[in-house]
């Protein structure tokens, strides 16, 4: 039955970014694999053995994933009570140290030996600067008005040394919200 109206028409559908195309793919290939290799090992050695391995690694990824909060917990309270950020020299492993110990908590022979890996200090340094290099690089090329706008930041010095952080605001309008002439205080 037909009422006159015009038949909507839809606009086409945006297409699906890569990663959201990928990540599902490689998650169900990365589960496949760790179920192959617990598959192995157990035929090679026993079921138990496998489950010792798997218990072990829970109960290590649990101590790392404890030591480095703690660490990275003091190192705020240090920074707190001298009255400054904290520093990134000395804290700088500690989330890659977590994220390690997830892996090592997550069942699987190969999460375990990439956890095991972000657990040598050397390996740590060098995705910790893979990943500041990337980050940079992804902020650097972002679009206005994305999420790239919000990490844009003015610092300005003190003449006592401290860095205050602020937002960086753009007008467009010349003089657009420069008062004329001085406002009142604000008291009640």
């Amino acid at each position: 039955m037909t009422t006159g109206a015009p038949t909507p028409t839809y606009p086409a559908r945006p297409r699906r970014s890569r990663m959201r195309t990928v990540l599902p793919l490689g998650v169900a290939a990365w589960l496949v694999l760790e179920i192959w290799l617990l598959s192995v090992v157990a035929s090679a050695a026993s079921g138990f053995a496998v489950f010792l391995l798997l218990v072990a690694g829970f109960v290590l990824g649990s101590v790392v994933i404890k030591r480095a909060g703690r660490r990275a917990f003091q190192n705020l309270n240090e920074a707190l009570q001298r009255g400054g950020a904290p520093s990134s020299s000395g804290s700088g492993g500690n989330g890659l140290m977590m994220l390690g110990g997830l892996l090592l908590m997550i069942p699987g022979l190969l999460s375990d030996a990439i956890g095991l890996l972000l657990l040598i200090p050397p390996v740590q340094k060098a995705v910790g600067r893979y990943a500041e290099r990337t980050f940079d690089r992804k902020i650097r090329t972002a679009v206005p008005g994305t999420l790239g706008d919000a990490f844009q930041q003015a610092r300005m010095q003190r003449p006592d040394g401290k860095v205050v952080q602020g937002e960086v605001i753009v007008r467009d309008e010349p003089g657009g919200d420069t008062p004329q002439e001085p406002r009142p205080p604000l008291t009640r």
